[in-house]
């Protein structure tokens, strides 16, 4: 008999006084780093663009060629590379060190100006803008179209993770992500399959790029930011990294599983709210942990609150 990959989803209600006034639908997955699903709300072959969530994996054009050695890029300068930054002084500082040690201008980052900003350094994703002209300056490769999908830097990171999944990479559909870079569309079983192996320990590249991000979690986010907060109150044991519109991908580190959380609407607010409640459901973070975050992210205001209702069911 085949095994279940379907299951009823996650809701999310707003309630206001306790009377419930709007209400997210969520889809979560959990698998292992050989690809298996383990439980699943919802369905995990939901197909949907990564996000942001791509970073690390984005990171191995990197840390595989040698490019940390030759520039002098320390963990924090990986960390960064994985960022989704909010564009404070410590995280424009270091997108500016790996273009200084680089010997890239600023000017040649593609990444948009944010509004009411005056630098792309400012931008969330400048750290991953950065770390790839490196590698393009290292191989001299172009920099003018380094986010163009046949460039050889985009195929090489098409690559690498599409080596992880054992998929052909011709096979991933593309499209660009909002700071111009090639994004990829994969079930979200995938997704998790990567953050399982992230956090598995099984390849020497992703073992740094998961130890600069848990080591180093002021630099992923931001002060009071979701991923920040969870890696800082865990100690080296949670990898967490966000995507736009409702994508949060969370790794246990040493067990070799990965969870991914996609909300139907895109709530930002909805999936922070299900990863902490999934998170004390499977023992992946303490009670004190959890009410920590329940506090800061599912306590909205005054007189509302977030509730979750609904479980992964084991397949």
């Amino acid at each position: 008999m085949a095994k279940r990959t379907q299951s009823p989803a996650i809701s999310v209600s707003l309630l206001r006084e306790g009377i419930v006034e709007s209400v997210h639908h969520v889809q979560a997955v959990v698998c292992d780093s050989r690809g298996r699903v383990l439980s699943v709300a919802g369905d995990a072959e939901h197909p949907t663009f990564i996000r942001s969530a791509l970073k690390p994996f984005q990171a191995l054009a990197v840390t595989s060629g040698g490019i940390l050695e030759r520039y002098q890029l320390s963990d924090r300068d990986l960390a960064i590379i994985c960022s989704s930054h909010a564009g404070e002084i410590i995280h424009t500082r270091q997108v500016f060190n790996i273009l200084w040690r680089a010997d890239v201008e600023v000017e040649a980052l593609q990444c948009p100006i944010p509004l009411g900003k005056t630098s792309p350094l400012e931008f969330n994703c400048s750290g991953k803008h950065a770390g790839m002209l490196a590698v393009c300056r290292a191989h001299n490769w172009p920099l003018a179209n380094y986010l163009e999908r046949q460039h050889p830097l985009q195929r090489l990171i098409l690559s690498k993770f599409a080596e992880i999944l054992k998929m052909p990479p011709d096979e991933f559909i593309g499209v660009h992500d909002d700071c111009g870079a090639p994004v990829y569309l994969m079930p979200i079983s995938q997704m998790a399959t990567l953050y399982a192996y992230l956090a598995s320990g099984s390849s020497l590249d992703l073992e740094r790029i998961m130890r600069a991000m848990t080591h180093h979690p002021e630099l992923i986010a931001g002060t009071g930011k979701f991923d920040t907060q969870l890696m800082q109150l865990t100690n080296g044991e949670i990898v967490s990294k966000a995507g736009a519109e409702g994508i949060q991908c969370i790794g246990k580190v040493g067990e070799g599983m990965g969870l991914t959380i996609k909300t139907s609407d895109g709530s930002k607010r909805a999936k922070y709210a299900v990863a902490i409640y999934l998170l004390q459901q499977m023992g992946w973070i303490t009670p004190a942990v959890s009410e920590i975050l329940t506090e800061q992210f599912l306590t909205l205001g005054a007189f509302t609150r977030l509730d979750v209702v609904g479980e992964l069911a084991m397949v």
